[in-house]
């Protein structure tokens, strides 16, 4: 899909490509609030949630250091949360936050319904690929929903507290401490639930010491986008057409076709 030259330049540069990503991760998410409003980070808190659990299995180098790839777009959840409580409000972000855990699964719920179907002789690749990205365990699927929505829901409640105690002012502080202090629980939980019990107390406290590192440096990186993005006059846009206006277009319509005389 890539020219080869970028691919090999990036496999040579994991850094720079972790970089990069990150950047990506938090200009389309500035991009989709400035289309379309609150709704777009509806979208980004969806999108990512499932990006992010598809990336999970998958373990890159970054700086020396082994971690999972989904880390990057899942921190990026935090962003979009955190921008709408500050131009929307604590229910808007609640919203999307439940919206998130109540995507996540009816995906779990149909993807493992969908592996119960034996497949033709032709896909048997197909869904071998399919087992291997969803073949859930309960204990994962319990952890990470579990991590998810005790997390973001303090990541919420924090961010509104230190904005109702700082009258408003000081938005970097609510930002990093509310995403820094619900992800380190949010990976407290996941390496004790997760991890803990398929390898050792030790090794399950040294990756979520590893994942919570660039989790943190995530939050910082994307403080100079929410302040950007807060000084945005974004209008949100009605996508749906009310009864009354649906109405009115009907009996436009028909004064159209039949002019009184």
């Amino acid at each position: 899909m890539l020219p080869e030259s970028i691919v090999q330049f990036f496999a040579n540069a994991q850094d720079i490509l972790w970089i990069c990503t990150i950047s990506l991760d938090l200009l389309v998410t500035l991009l989709l609030y400035r289309l379309f409003g609150r709704v777009g980070l509806y979208g980004v808190v969806v999108l990512n949630i499932m990006l992010s659990n598809l990336q999970g299995p998958k373990l890159t180098m970054v700086f020396g250091m082994p971690t999972s790839l989904g880390v990057i777009l899942y921190s990026g959840i935090y962003f979009a949360t955190d921008l709408l409580s500050e131009k929307y409000g604590k229910r808007e972000a609640s919203f999307a936050v439940m919206l998130g855990f109540a995507s996540s699964l009816v995906v779990v719920l149909i993807m493992t319904i969908s592996l119960l179907f034996t497949p033709a002789t032709e896909s048997h690749s197909a869904h071998s690929a399919l087992m291997l990205l969803f073949g859930f365990t309960p204990r994962f699927v319990f952890g990470s929903l579990f991590a998810y929505i005790v997390s973001q829901s303090l990541d919420v409640w924090i961010f509104h507290y230190l904005k109702e105690k700082t009258k408003g002012r000081h938005l970097w502080l609510r930002n990093n401490v509310s995403t820094m202090t619900s992800q380190a629980l949010d990976t407290i939980i996941y390496s004790l639930v997760v991890w803990w019990g398929i390898v050792d107390l030790d090794m399950a406290i040294q990756l979520g010491l590893v994942k919570y590192l660039f989790k943190f440096i995530i939050a910082l990186l994307d403080t100079p986008f929410i302040y950007w993005a807060r000084s945005w006059d974004v209008k949100d846009k009605d996508w749906c057409v009310s009864q009354q206006e649906e109405q009115e277009r009907f009996n436009n319509d028909i004064d159209k076709n039949n002019p009184k005389n």
